[in-house]
């Protein structure tokens, strides 16, 4: 396969669709070409995101219909654009049976959270109205549920005594853009399999130190936009 194609499902700022774009710029994705971004809020930051980048865009309005009839229409829209794998980013709906049916195991989501804990949205509230001494990140192939699905990647990050909805969010956030990428490329590869719930991972042939010296760019990258938004990344982490 020459290219492989990710269509995007976002309705909101499209944080983590900017960091694939970005991985994909400095060719720490290869392989990898973004054929489509579904929006389902006319008003969300990721359509302008996409506009900015050159990559085409669809609002598709799920207001007034049953959830499988606009599942349908996104379901369309992603085979004329002959998607391969389908990227959840900050994408609010639930999917139902027919869309993940269309696209088993080729459906991905990145969780602000160590799931199974804190599924659903303000997950980071919930990790610090819980109390828990560490939180993180989970990357995993969408089931019919909730943030339920074989876990591919985790990330852990601390929780801070003095930590705000907001400053966590942000330690988390560092990690989902560099992990999120790396799933996707191993998805590309080949190198994920699923046993039960399982997700194995294929990193023979030195796959992960070959995957960390590219990503590094990306890291030098990151420091400099998070630096230039006026957070440093030695006070966020």
């Amino acid at each position: 396969m020459s290219e492989f194609y990710l269509g995007v499902l976002a309705s909101g700022r499209g944080s983590n669709f900017q960091s694939i774009i970005d991985h994909i710029k400095l060719k720490v994705l290869e392989k990898v070409r973004i054929s489509i971004l579904v929006c389902n809020n006319k008003d969300a930051y990721a359509l302008k995101v996409a506009e900015q980048n050159g990559i085409e865009s669809k609002f598709i309005d799920h207001r007034n219909k049953e959830r499988e009839a606009f599942d349908r229409e996104v379901v369309k829209v992603l085979k004329d654009h002959n998607v391969d794998l389908v990227v959840l980013a900050g994408f609010t709906r639930v999917l139902s049976s027919y869309f993940i049916d269309e696209y088993k195991h080729r459906i991905m989501n990145i969780h602000p959270a160590l799931l199974p804990s804190f599924p659903g949205l303000h997950a980071q509230r919930q990790a610090l109205d819980y109390g828990v001494k560490v939180s993180g990140c989970t990357v995993h192939y969408v089931e019919s549920g909730v943030d339920i699905g074989p876990i591919i990647l985790q990330h852990a990050v601390q929780v801070k005594e003095d930590d705000t909805e907001e400053t966590l969010s942000d330690r988390i956030l560092v990690f989902e853009h560099r992990i999120y990428p790396k799933a996707i490329q191993l998805h590309v590869d080949g190198r994920l399999k699923i046993e039960a719930r399982r997700v194995k991972i294929d990193y023979s042939d030195n796959w992960e130190d070959i995957w960390e010296k590219r990503q590094r760019a990306f890291i030098e990258y990151q420091k400099y936009k998070w630096e230039r938004e006026g957070k440093p990344l030695d006070k966020v982490l």
